[in-house]
Parts: structure tokens; sequence; C-alpha cells
């Protein structure tokens, strides 16, 4: 059975950096990103609607810009999932991971980045800038949708903290 694969790698007039493509999201954080019909689906969106069948696969072939987003997007829900081992409030998830979506990490082409190989790096300091506004929009857009979708009774759900200690691809962010 293959992986799932990004809805957006059709679409081919959008900007791409560092093999990322630059695909509108439906947020109020600011940031490079386009903002989204609200009544479509986003990026946000088809990530978390595909993690937990995405999270399985050891392998998953790239087939275009929007796969790439959507693999460090699942790598970066996989990370917060690890922070939620305590079982914190959802007041307290929403806190952890905002913390978590500010902080420092590494961008394609840094040597620490742990997909490199599937990444090309950014051609100038410029587009490297530009691409960590982007994924740091994505982070934190994340760490506010995330604790809402996997929350229950203010704890997280079972059906999400099971796929905590997966690692897609063997990779971890």
């Amino acid at each position: 059975m293959p992986a799932y694969h990004s809805s957006f790698n059709e679409v081919t007039d959008l900007r791409s950096v560092g093999g990322m493509a630059f695909l509108p999201v439906k947020t109020r954080v600011r940031g490079p990103a386009s903002i989204a019909d609200p009544n479509e689906e986003d990026i946000i969106d088809e990530a978390l609607n595909l993690f937990r069948a995405n999270v399985l696969f050891r392998n998953f072939e790239i087939k275009g810009d929007a796969d790439r987003v959507l693999i460090y997007l699942i790598l970066f829900i996989t990370e917060c999932l690890g922070k939620l081992t305590r079982n914190p409030s959802q007041r307290e998830a929403e806190k952890i991971l905002g913390t978590m979506a500010l902080g420092n990490f590494a961008i394609p082409g840094d040597a620490t980045f742990p997909l490199n190989a599937l990444y090309p790096s950014a051609s100038s300091k410029m587009d490297a800038d530009l691409l960590r506004q982007y994924l740091s929009q994505l982070r934190q857009e994340m760490a506010v949708r995330l604790p809402a979708r996997i929350y229950e009774n203010d704890k997280p759900g079972k059906w999400w903290m099971c796929f905590q200690k997966r690692k897609f691809m063997n990779k971890s962010l």
C-alpha cells in the first residue's frame, strides 16, 4: 500500500525555496505564506488528516515540493506528540507546543537538519531566512491547531498518543 501524498503537488504556480513549496495557510500568524481560503483545506489540515496513516511508513516517495512540506509537518507532529507524554491539560499543551514552535530549529542546508539528503539547501542567505520564517509560521500554526484536534475531555486522545513513539521514515527533527 503506498503512502498518501499531498494534493498540493498538482499546484504548479507556487514559489519554492529549499525544495519546499510556499503553500497558502489559514492562519493569523504573521509570515511569508499567503492566506488560504477559510473554506478550503490547507497543508496544515492535510498533514493532520494524513498523519496517522503516513507515520506508519518507512519509505516515502517524494512526488513534489508539497510532499516535502508534508514530510516536515509529519515529523513536527511526531515531535509535538513526544512533548505531550505526561498527558498535560489542553491549556498546558498549548503553552508547551507554543514554546516549542518558537524555539530554534534547523532548516534544509544546516548541518543538523536530519533530511539534508531529501531537501536541497537554500540558494542564498535571503532564501534561507525566508524559508526559516515560513517554517516558523507553519510550526506556530500547527502548535495552535494540534491540541484542538487531539484533545477530548481535557486529555489527549489515545488514538493520537499511540503514535508518539513512531518514527516516520526512521527520522526525527
